[in-house]
Formats: C-alpha cells, sequence, structure tokens
C-alpha cells in the first residue's frame, strides 16, 4: 500500500436483490447456522445462473461506488458462515444441534458426530467467478475455526479447543484453495472470538494460527459485536483485541463506528494494518464524505496511514439495497478527503 494512499473495502456481504431471496424472511430468522435454502425465490434449476447474474450487479455497484478491494457480497451465501461449515466432513447436516447464541438464546447449528475435515473446496468457484469479472483486487471471505467451533453442537471432541484446531486444519486447506482461484486477500470472519473471550484467550490465536500455516498471500481477520440488524447497544471497547497482534494475519478488521469504539486501542497493534469500521451499519442513511472523513482522521492519531484501509462496520447484507451503495459511495469519498489533504 502506498505511503498515504488510505484504500477502501467491504467486509464481505451485500445486499442480495428481492427477486434472488426472501429478504423479509432472511431478517426475521436470525443469522442462519445450518442452510436456509427456503429463503431463495429462484427454482434450484435456475438458482446458480440467478446468483451469477446478481454477483455481476453487486461488483458493478462496488466499481461504480469506486471500492478499490472488493468481494462476491456472498451472494451465494445465506449467511457469512453456513455454506462452508456444514459443508464439512464430520458434520450431522440432516440432524443439526444447538447450542446458546450471542444472545442468549438457544439457536441452531451444525453438530458435530465425527472428526471435522475439508475434502474439497466449497468457495473457490465464486473466486474463479469473481476473478473472471473484475480487474479490481479480490477479496474472499471464510468463516475463522474458532466461529465454527463455538457455532457447533460438539458431539464428538472431548472439548472445544480440539474442535476449533481440526476446524483449523480445514480452514487451511479451503484458504489456500481460495488463493489458488485467484483471490488477493483471504480474510478470516471470527465474530464469536468478542462473544466468547475466555475461550479466545486459551486458544483463539492458536486456532487462527493453525488455519493460516503455511499460507503465502495476504490474509485478514474481521472481528466484531454481531449484525448492527441484530445487535443494537455495542460497546466501546473489545474484550478481545489486541491479543491478534500475535496472530499471522496481515489485515485487521473492526467494527468502529456503530460502536463509537475508543480508537487508541490501535497503538497496541502495531503490525498489523487495520481496516477501520467508518459505516455505522444501525443508521438506514448515508453518511456525509465528511463524517467518513473524520473518522478516518480519528485513527490517524493512532496508526500510519499506510497502516490503514477504511470498510463497513460489518457485513452489510441485511441493508436496503440503494442504502448500502449510497454509504460505499459516502466511504470512498471520505477516504478521498483525507487523501487529499495528505498528499
Amino acid at each position: 500500500m502506498r505511503e498515504n494512499f488510505i484504500g477502501t473495502t467491504v467486509v464481505g456481504s451485500y445486499p442480495q436483490p428481492e427477486w434472488l431471496i426472501d429478504r423479509d424472511a432472511l431478517s426475521h430468522a436470525g443469522v442462519p447456522r445450518v442452510r436456509a435454502k427456503d429463503i431463495w425465490r429462484v427454482p434450484s434449476a435456475q438458482l446458480e445462473e440467478a446468483q451469477n447474474d446478481a454477483t455481476l450487479a453487486v461488483i458493478k455497484e462496488m466499481e461504480r461506488a469506486g471500492v478499490d478491494l472488493i468481494s462476491d457480497g456472498e451472494v451465494r451465501r445465506e449467511s457469512y458462515s453456513n455454506r462452508f461449515a456444514t459443508a464439512l466432513e464430520g458434520i450431522d447436516a440432516d440432524n443439526p444441534g444447538q447450542v446458546l447464541g450471542r444472545s442468549g438464546q438457544p439457536t441452531t447449528v451444525p453438530r458435530v458426530t465425527g472428526p471435522v475435515s475439508w475434502s474439497a473446496p466449497v468457495q473457490a468457484g465464486d473466486v474463479e467467478f469473481l476473478r473472471a469479472n473484475t480487474d479490481r483486487p479480490i477479496k474472499a471471505t471464510v468463516p475463522g475455526p474458532f466461529t465454527m467451533a463455538q457455532q457447533a453442537q460438539n458431539d464428538y471432541y472431548r472439548d472445544r479447543a480440539s474442535l476449533a484446531m481440526d476446524y483449523a486444519a480445514a480452514v487451511n486447506e479451503e484458504v489456500k484453495a481460495l488463493f489458488d482461484a485467484g483471490a488477493d486477500v483471504v480474510q478470516l470472519d471470527e465474530p464469536w472470538l468478542e462473544a466468547h473471550p475466555n475461550d479466545a484467550k486459551e486458544f483463539g490465536v492458536a486456532a487462527v494460527s493453525r488455519a493460516l500455516e503455511g499460507v503465502t498471500g495476504a490474509t485478514g481477520l474481521h472481528l466484531c459485536f454481531g449484525y448492527a440488524a441484530m445487535v443494537k447497544d455495542k460497546p466501546a471497547a473489545y474484550s478481545f483485541l489486541q491479543e491478534l497482534e500475535a496472530a499471522p494475519i496481515t489485515y485487521l478488521s473492526i467494527e468502529a463506528a456503530q460502536p463509537k469504539l475508543d480508537l487508541a486501542v490501535l497503538e497496541k497493534l502495531p503490525g498489523k494494518t487495520i481496516v477501520l469500521g467508518v459505516l455505522d451499519l444501525n443508521d438506514m442513511t448515508a453518511e456525509a464524505p465528511g463524517v467518513v472523513a473524520a473518522r478516518i482522521r480519528e485513527a490517524l492519531r493512532f496508526v500510519l496511514p499506510s497502516r490503514l484501509m477504511v470498510a463497513p462496520d460489518c457485513g452489510m447484507k441485511y441493508l436496503p439495497r440503494a442504502v448500502a451503495f449510497q454509504k460505499l459511495c459516502a466511504m470512498v469519498q471520505g477516504a478521498a478527503l483525507v487523501r487529499e489533504a495528505l498528499k
């Protein structure tokens, strides 16, 4: 990254069109941890073609907004994690289990009944399609091993740490496959590091490190307090963050706008490029570019511009599509204001 170039990206997801998915059902179902195929509006025989068309529209909107590092919007997924998490060996997909979710309510999750392992790429085709349809740098996302271990009913392993390490070995194979498919950056989504800080401090960094063992491409990790559509009240500090300085990741993506995060914590992450959340996804209006610029300038009190990128706080899946596009435009314009002032 150039010395004063503050790049722009997305965390991962983007709103899927109403003609593709039942967005009302999606918003009222909670975040699916197992497959939720009934929310797709298109018959299965035509679903891949429809998902391709929707992905092309997402790519075009991110390009039009001016985003530097784009994703495919996770258009083919019902949630950020369920598609990959249910595709691994050792999962009884027909008989899901339950755990307590981040809200404390019972949540339907994958049931682990045998050794978790990876047998074939799950998302490589998604990356190949994205690579073939844009000239911009591209990011792929995969659920992290710690989060998947927390989002599963463990009926096989002696403890959750052992489960997380086998998830990590599976993620490692997938990450390598995504780079082989053309990804420029691969990001692990690990929101449950924040939700379970005691377990995170015990084996979170070890699981992330195993997931990235032998990986030579640029990697990232996203950490947040949960989707704004689900979580309204958020703390101004993470319970698990600075520990990730020890993880072998290039980019650390954090939610900051909605919770009004105390950005002094960035000083404790000197080895990471920070991907700062500058769009509050609980606010259904687009920020003014000057507001985005002010959020960036606050971060520059604690981190050099060469180690800063900006993004929405989290995935944009639950926003109205027009609002999401307007917010991305504001983010790009706000970053441009700061870059111009740094010349």
